[in-house]
């Protein structure tokens, strides 16, 4: 049977805090839906209405795109051990760009990591737990390091080229915002020494 909260409590703070992974899902009202997995030490409880999570480079930005026309989002949490639960997070999400004046502080919340883009910020306005007991069991071995070592290698120039190459538009062509002012001030700067483009 589930069960309803207007916040998160103690318990399920500990809940979510213990798990290696979580998941993202947002949409537009005309977009396909996406649903991202989440791991690394890449998310905060703020309080027991707000969530923040760093949002890294990818091979997609979907979530930045659809968080422009449509604030709605759903992060789930699954217990994969002994003890079965599913947890539905629901709420109203902004993406904090590197550009935004409120990146210092959010950024701060969070260990340093290579190719961070957006940090997410969820307001939340629903909390839902469920049995999750046909759920199958699994065990945590290690996080994965290929993410790290390639965008370690890219290098700040060579990631905001593949910001433009790959993260400026979601899967249905809405635009991302994670290309402003200042990176476009950058590459021009960088066109104009000989740079390529």
């Amino acid at each position: 049977m589930a069960d309803r909260y207007d916040q998160l409590d103690d318990r399920l703070i500990r809940f979510i805090t213990g798990q290696r992974v979580f998941f993202v899902a947002t949409a537009t009202p005309e977009s396909r839906i996406n649903l991202s997995p989440k791991g690394m030490d890449s998310l905060r409880i703020v309080d027991p209405r707000r969530i923040a999570w760093l949002n890294l480079t990818g091979s997609g930005n979907e979530t930045a795109a659809h968080l422009q026309s449509d604030p709605r989002m759903t992060l789930m949490f699954c217990s994969f051990d002994r003890t079965p639960l599913i947890l539905r997070v629901y709420g109203r999400a902004r993406a904090i760009h590197r550009r935004d004046p409120e990146w210092r502080e959010a950024i701060g919340r969070f260990p340093t990591l290579p190719g961070a883009r957006q940090v997410l910020d969820l307001s939340i306005d629903l909390v839902q737990t469920s049995c999750g007991q046909a759920v199958p069991l699994y065990d945590f071995r290690a996080e994965r390091q290929q993410q790290r070592v390639w965008l370690e290698k890219l290098g700040e120039d060579g990631l905001h080229d593949y910001w433009a190459e790959a993260n400026t538009r979601s899967l249905d062509g809405i635009e991302t915002g994670i290309v402003d002012r200042n990176f476009d001030d950058a590459q021009r700067l960088r066109r104009q020494a000989g740079g390529g483009p």
